[in-house]
């Protein structure tokens, strides 16, 4: 029964290091030191109604292609997520949601972040005002309980 249970204890060990091994950097800062107290500063110009999040939903799953990476539910399991490193972010993480400002955001989704698959998405894809409404969707997949 013991040596059962010593194979177990190690395995169990890697596993929950995998899963949270992608979350491990949720206090590594994307925006530049400069412009952080200035990006932290802005808000959404929209209301987090039920309307606005299910229209920041609808831009996440089609036009904004948010869920090829972070995956239909947010979770940071979309198809192309397996090629990525770092891997996409979990949206569902309320922790991640805890340390980051919507300026903070809206800064990745407008800028991207460079050296990750993360690409700007505002001009080229989306208008900031969408962006702004595919925030307020990621927001609330941390708020899910």
């Amino acid at each position: 029964m013991r040596s059962g249970f010593l194979w177990f204890l190690p395995v169990s060990i890697i596993m929950v290091s995998l899963v949270f091994a992608a979350e491990s950097d949720l206090s590594k800062r994307r925006v530049p030191e400069k412009k952080l107290k200035e990006i932290q500063k802005l808000e959404s110009p929209f209301e987090a109604s039920p309307e606005n999040i299910a229209k920041g939903k609808a831009l996440y799953q089609t036009k904004a292609t948010c869920f090829t990476c972070h995956g239909k539910e947010g979770r940071g399991d979309g198809l192309a997520a397996p090629g990525l490193d770092p891997s996409p972010r979990n949206f569902t993480n309320a922790g991640f949601h805890a340390v980051r400002s919507d300026g903070e955001l809206f800064y990745v989704i407008k800028n991207g972040i460079p050296g990750t698959a993360m690409m700007p998405m505002v001009g080229s894809v989306i208008t900031e005002e969408e962006a702004w409404l595919v925030l307020l969707y990621e927001r609330s997949l941390g708020q899910r309980k």
